[in-house]
């Protein structure tokens, strides 16, 4: 009788799957990092709009109108940690699931961050700057369309470096396995 060795290789299908898990697991954190940058940044400390300034209704050199910024500015802040929490979930349920041994890539994992930053930025340029036109990137300038676009033009670099970096041939170094001991062998 012939003892039958065991392919300790994931199949194909389990390692797309895997793939699939950690771009989103990337792109959610990217979502995240990307709206906590223009909230903590943009928002809070260069003060440049908040979430209402080009409504009209609630201008921030009023307490009123500021209140009513900040809690807005508030609900975008919990929307991005919401984002940034799906990702850590997303991330650790696959790193912890054992039944994987796909190759884990920094510098691709890096890409899907800044393609997901970089997902922000259109998304939510577009909406806010540009349809709802609740707030501009700068508002207190006379040209705000020439920073919107600016704040798009930043947004699409950081989605195609994203995919180029994802994309850059890997060097044998960085590209590892990593293979998991199943429990009773621990």
């Amino acid at each position: 009788m012939t003892a039958r060795t065991t392919d300790a290789r994931p199949s194909p299908k389990r390692t797309t799957a895997r793939t699939s898990r950690l771009t989103l697991a990337g792109v959610l954190l990217g979502l995240g990092l990307g709206g906590f940058f223009d909230g903590i940044v943009l928002h809070q400390v260069l003060q440049w709009h908040h979430m209402l300034t080009s409504t009209g209704d609630h201008p921030v050199n009023t307490v009123a109108g500021l209140e009513t910024n900040t809690l807005w500015d508030g609900f975008f802040h919990l929307s991005t940690y919401a984002l940034t929490i799906a990702g850590l979930v997303v991330l650790m349920t696959e790193l912890s699931d054992r039944r994987h041994s796909a190759p884990w890539s920094t510098r691709t994992f890096a890409g899907n961050i800044l393609i997901g930053w970089g997902l922000f930025n259109l998304v939510e340029g577009v909406i806010d700057h540009h349809l709802l036109g609740i707030h501009h990137v700068r508002s207190d300038v006379g040209n705000q369309l020439l920073w919107d676009l600016g704040f798009l033009a930043w947004g699409a670099l950081m989605v195609i470096g994203g995919y180029v970096l994802k994309k850059a041939k890997q060097p044998s170094t960085e590209v590892r396995s990593v293979r998991r001991q199943p429990a009773s062998s621990r």
